[in-house]
C-alpha cells in the first residue's frame, strides 16, 4: 500500500517529485460526462497541464481506443504539440506497460492523476498505483464521471484506498509553494496559467498591463 505521507510538510507536493498522467480527455468521454460541465473540465486540465510543462513536472498523455473514441482534445494537444498520446485498450491505464514504464523511467514517486471518468479511468490506475507504493493525487476538478454520484462515490473510494484528492489549483499552489520564488516558472509560463483561474486570472492580467502601461497612456486612454 501506499506509504504516502498524509501531514506534514511531505504531504505537499513539489515538482521534483510529480509525475503527471493525463487519462482519455476524448470526445466520446466528454459526450457522457455529467458531473462538471464540459468547459470546466476542459479549462481546468489545460491548466494543470500548463503548469505541469512550466513547472518541469514530466506528463504522460494517454487516450483510450482513439479510432473509435476520439483524439485527444485539441486544448490539450496544443500544450504537449510533439507528444503523441499513448492509446490504449485497456481500460485501467496501470495495466497498460507502456504508460507505467514511462511513469517509473521518470524516477518520480508522486503520481498525479487526472482523467475522464473518474469512476473508472481515475480510480482504477489510482488504486492500483496506491497499492503498489505510489503517493497517488486525483485532480477531481480536471475530472469528471458520468453521473455526481459515479464521480463523488469514485472520490470516496479512492480515498479509502490512501489516495489523496486534490483541485489543479491546489496542485499548481504546492509547486509554486512561494510567490517570490523565480526559479520554478517563468513569467510568461505564469502568465499563461493564470488565463485559466476565472476571476482571479483576470484580475492579475489586468494588474499586470495596469503596470506596464505608462501613465501618460493610461490617462489619454
Amino acid at each position: 500500500m501506499s506509504t504516502s505521507p498524509k501531514a506534514g510538510l511531505e504531504a505537499l507536493l513539489t515538482p521534483e517529485e510529480s509525475v503527471l498522467v493525463l487519462i482519455d480527455h476524448q470526445p466520446y468521454q466528454f459526450a457522457n460526462l455529467h458531473s462538471h460541465e464540459p468547459m470546466m473540465v476542459t479549462n481546468n486540465v489545460v491548466g494543470l497541464a500548463k503548469a505541469a510543462k512550466g513547472y518541469g513536472v514530466p506528463t504522460i498523455l494517454t487516450t483510450v481506443v482513439e479510432e473509435r473514441g476520439g483524439l485527444l482534445i485539441q486544448p490539450l494537444q496544443d500544450v504537449f504539440p510533439d507528444q503523441k498520446p499513448i492509446n490504449r485498450t485497456l481500460i485501467n491505464t496501470w495495466e497498460d506497460q507502456v504508460v507505467v514504464d514511462a511513469v517509473k523511467a521518470t524516477g518520480r514517486r508522486k503520481l498525479i492523476i487526472a482523467g475522464l471518468w473518474t469512476e473508472i479511468c481515475v480510480a482504477m490506475p489510482a488504486i492500483q498505483a496506491a497499492g503498489e507504493g505510489f503517493h497517488v493525487y486525483a485532480v477531481t476538478d480536471a475530472s469528471g464521471g458520468v453521473s455526481a454520484e459515479a464521480h463523488d462515490m469514485a472520490v470516496r473510494r479512492m480515498t479509502q484506498a490512501g489516495v489523496v484528492p486534490i483541485t489543479w489549483l491546489a496542485v499548481m499552489s504546492e509547486w509554486q509553494r512561494d510567490w517570490a520564488r523565480t526559479d520554478r516558472v517563468t513569467p510568461e509560463d505564469q502568465m499563461a496559467v493564470l488565463e485559466h483561474t476565472g476571476a482571479t486570472g483576470i484580475a492579475t492580467v489586468w494588474e499586470q498591463q495596469l503596470l506596464n502601461t505608462p501613465v501618460a497612456e493610461t490617462a489619454t486612454a
